[in-house]
């Protein structure tokens, strides 16, 4: 399998929304394994966690927000 090198975390340069994207399709749980690949040897981990904090920070704040708008009715 041709993989490419992955650089040391500390200089991986991904984009915000590059690493949000793969973020967003993990949530879904659909990737195709060239673009898993691209990911882990361009993205830095921390920010790939940090985005994921904050997807389900936002995620489970619309989910009780929605709970609550139904709940009110």
């Amino acid at each position: 399998m041709n993989t490419p090198e992955a650089a040391p975390v500390h200089k991986r340069k991904g984009s915000v929304f590059r690493t949000i994207k793969a973020v967003m399709w993990s949530f879904v749980g659909l990737r195709a394994r060239g673009d898993y690949e691209k990911d882990v040897a361009q993205l830095n981990p921390v920010h790939i966690v940090i985005v994921g904090f904050i997807g389900v920070v936002v995620f489970v704040g619309g989910l009780i927000l929605l709970a609550t708008w139904v709940a009110g009715k």
